[in-house]
C-alpha cells in the first residue's frame, strides 16, 4: 500500500476512521473516490456520525474478555491450577490489592470495575502491536471483494484508544459513577457544601470555591480521556511512521514495539488507578 500512494496519503489512510452516518440517501459509509476525500461522505451529517471500526474493536475485545474470564471461571478448581486460571488468580489479586490500598468506601462495584477498566483498556491498547498495515489492508480486500469498492477508500483503525471518542466516553462513565456515588454517599446538600465550602471554608468564598471545585471535578474525565487518547495516539502514529521507512521498517519496528508494551500496561494501569481514586474521593464525606 505505501509505494502505491504518497507518504502523506499513506499516513492519513491509517489515521482515518470508517465511519458511518444517516444521510437523506440512508446510511452511508465515508469511502470516496479519492484519498483525500476521507469522511466527505458523513462531512455534513452532524452528531451522529459513528466510528464503526471504533465501536467493533472496543465491543469484540470486551466480550472476548467477559468469554475467556467466564470460561476461566467455570473451570476453576480448588486444587492444583491450570496455568490459566493461575495466571488469572494473579491478576485479579493484584487489581483487589489496588483496590485495597486506594479505595478508602465500602462498595462491592469499584474491584469488579477496576479489573474490567484495567484487561478492556489493555486490550484495547494492545492492538497497537498488530502490524499497522495488517489489518487495514485485510479490511480493504475483503470490501474489494464484497463490494467492488478500491481497497484505497476502506478505512479502518484498530487500535480503540487512538480514538477520542472512545477516551471521552470512557472517562464520562466514570464521571456519571463519580457524581452518582457523591450524591448517593454525601446527599444532594453534602455535594452542594463540596462544591461551595471548599477548600476556604466561609460563605464569603462561595462563589470562588464554586469555580475552583467545578474545573477540579470536570478536569477528572478530561484528563482520564486526554491522558489514554494522547499516549496510545503518539504510539501509533509512530508505528506508522516507522511502516513508511522501507527497508528500515523492520529493525526500528521490533524495539519500539519492546518498549511500546510498557507504554500499553501503563496506560492502563494509570487509567484503572485514577478511576479507584477518584471513585474513592467521592467516597469520602467530610
Amino acid at each position: 500500500m505505501a509505494s502505491e500512494i504518497t507518504t502523506q496519503e499513506y499516513i492519513l489512510h491509517h489515521l482515518t476512521n470508517a465511519t458511518m452516518c444517516s444521510t437523506d440517501d440512508g446510511l452511508k459509509f465515508s469511502h470516496g473516490e479519492e484519498l483525500h476525500n476521507a469522511g466527505q461522505v458523513c462531512a455534513d451529517a452532524g452528531f451522529w456520525v459513528w466510528n464503526i471500526d471504533t465501536m467493533a474493536w472496543s465491543i469484540g475485545l470486551g466480550i472476548l474478555f467477559l468469554w475467556f474470564f467466564r470460561k476461566v471461571a467455570k473451570k476453576a478448581t480448588s486444587g492444583v491450577p491450570s496455568k490459566t486460571q493461575a495466571f488469572i488468580e494473579i491478576l485479579v489479586e493484584f487489581v483487589n490489592n489496588n483496590v485495597r490500598d486506594s479505595f478508602h468506601g465500602k462498595n462491592n462495584l469499584i474491584a469488579p470495575l477496576a479489573l474490567t477498566i484495567f484487561v478492556w483498556v489493555f486490550l484495547m491498547n494492545l492492538m497497537d502491536l498488530v502490524p499497522v498495515d495488517f489489518l487495514p489492508t485485510a479490511a480493504g480486500e475483503i470490501a474489494h471483494a464484497a463490494t467492488g469498492v478500491d481497497p484505497h477508500n476502506v478505512y479502518m483503525k484498530v487500535v480503540p484508544t487512538t480514538d477520542i471518542n472512545l477516551t471521552l466516553a470512557l472517562a464520562l462513565g466514570v464521571f456519571i459513577l463519580i457524581i452518582f456515588y457523591s450524591i448517593k454517599v454525601k446527599g444532594v446538600g453534602g455535594f452542594l457544601k463540596e462544591l461551595t465550602f471548599q477548600p476556604f471554608n466561609h460563605w464569603a468564598f462561595i462563589p470562588v470555591n464554586f469555580i475552583l471545585e467545578t474545573v477540579t471535578l470536570l478536569a477528572r474525565p478530561f484528563s482520564l480521556a486526554l491522558r489514554l487518547f494522547g499516549n496510545l495516539y503518539a504510539g501509533e502514529l509512530i508505528f506508522i511512521l516507522i511502516a513508511t521507512l522501507g527497508v528500515w521498517q523492520l529493525p526500528l519496528h521490533f524495539p519500539w514495539a519492546v518498549f511500546h508494551i510498557l507504554v500499553i500496561v501503563l496506560q492502563a494501569f494509570i487509567f484503572m488507578m485514577l478511576t479507584i481514586v477518584y471513585l474513592s474521593l467521592a467516597h469520602e464525606d467530610h
